[in-house]
């Protein structure tokens, strides 16, 4: 009998070990299989909340079948005590596993608020955004001038712990006008005493925290400059025309200013490497601009014959060579054709009213291309007198 008794147990314990066994199973793939979200979200994570409070979230929203599943997968795979506080993109269809994984790697928010401090070469903005998880594309809530009062949406999403910062500067841009900027920034701590070397300043996005040290930014600004620049000219070009680094930087500096066209600044590059390989001047309006300026915001208007004729370290109609410093902050792009400029014949360009410029071997060459963007300066002029004049017609009534 007893033997009969132990062989039931055995099978019962058998077929127990089979059941839990199927359970693991189905429970694993319930864990990993696509989850049933129809369109992404934003899961909010608050600091201090736990893996149950998120799962009765997701639950709640339809992004998971199984809190249970959800917590039990994060207990196993050791996630359930990393959970990060933020605001997070869930995908549609993203399986529970994934969803783990998203809310404890940690790293900057990936949805939610965002405020964009943005130094461009005409101004300043800021930019109050909000992503939008059905699109995964930013909604802008507000823009304003950093000179003028803030907007209530900006002291709104201030109060956000989550809300995400960043600097954005553009291409071309001076220091003057990155150290102005980033001391206006309320959400920065403490003040740049000096402007930075022109030039040393790499334009790209820089992401940061409230009450991160101003010198902290421009100090990963000034390293990743650096770090570009040694990268690029240890693969520079035999036919590059400068021979260091910074003059590097000072030619990369015009190159970024004489052209928005990407395609062109090998182009540009060939014909200042021209004119430096003949001794000829570069004879570019940017740096007298910049002379005129010292690189504190745009001039605003045309440069007059007597700046042109003006004596100045970077008036390049009057001195041969390079000038003494960079004339704007240039990006990677610029500093690439600096030193690896395309191998022309051309020693000028003009303008030829499609945002580009015509090149030109010789002088004959170049001033009938600047005949032509004459004319067409002249049409501009007269289109634009036409429109304005329309535009007043229809003002007052006429």
């Amino acid at each position: 009998m007893w033997k009969h008794v132990a062989s039931n147990a055995l099978t019962f314990f058998v077929v127990v070990l089979f059941l839990l066994a199927g359970v693991v199973a189905w429970g694993s793939k319930q864990y990993s299989a696509p989850g049933p979200l129809a369109s992404s979200i934003c899961l909010e994570v608050s600091a201090g909340t736990n893996m149950r409070a998120v799962s009765r979230d997701l639950e709640a929203r339809g992004a998971i079948s199984s809190g249970a599943i959800f917590r039990i997968g994060a207990d196993y795979s050791d996630k359930a005590d990393n959970l990060k506080a933020g605001s997070y993109l869930v995908p549609a269809g993203s399986a529970m596993s994934q969803i783990v994984d998203i809310v404890t790697r940690g790293g900057a928010s990936t949805c939610g608020t965002e405020v964009v401090y943005r130094i461009g070469v005409a101004g300043s903005e800021v930019q109050v955004r909000e992503l939008d998880p059905a699109t995964s594309r930013f909604v802008t809530l507000a823009e304003f001038d950093p000179a003028t009062p803030a907007p209530p949406e900006y002291a709104a999403v201030r109060e956000h712990a989550d809300t995400r910062y960043r600097v954005v500067v553009a291409e071309g841009v001076t220091s003057w006008q990155v150290m102005t900027t980033l001391n206006g920034i309320d959400t920065l701590e403490g003040d740049i005493a000096e402007r930075p070397a022109e030039g040393t300043l790499a334009p790209d996005s820089y992401e940061f925290t409230p009450g991160t040290p101003v010198t902290e930014v421009l100090d990963r600004m000034t390293a990743e400059q650096q770090a570009t620049l040694a990268e690029l000219w240890a693969e520079r070009s035999e036919n590059t025309p400068v021979n260091s680094p910074e003059e590097a930087l000072i030619l990369a500096s015009i190159i970024e200013k004489e052209t928005g066209v990407a395609d062109e600044r090998g182009l540009v590059a060939s014909v200042f490497a021209n004119r430096l390989d003949r001794g000829m001047p570069l004879q570019t309006d940017p740096t007298v601009i910049y002379g005129v300026t010292d690189g504190r915001g745009v001039l605003g208007r045309g440069l007059r014959q007597s700046e042109l004729r003006g004596e100045t370290p970077w008036n390049t109609y009057l001195i041969v060579g390079l000038p003494p410093t960079p004339i704007a902050n240039p990006g990677r792009a610029s500093i690439e054709a600096a030193l690896n400029p395309q191998v022309t014949d051309y020693i000028f360009f003009v303008a030829d009213g499609t945002g580009g410029h015509a090149f030109a071997e010789t002088l004959d060459e170049h001033n009938r291309n600047v005949t032509r963007w004459r004319e067409i300066e002249a049409q501009q002029a007269a289109e634009a007198a036409a429109a304005a004049a329309a535009a007043e017609d229809g003002a007052s009534g006429n």
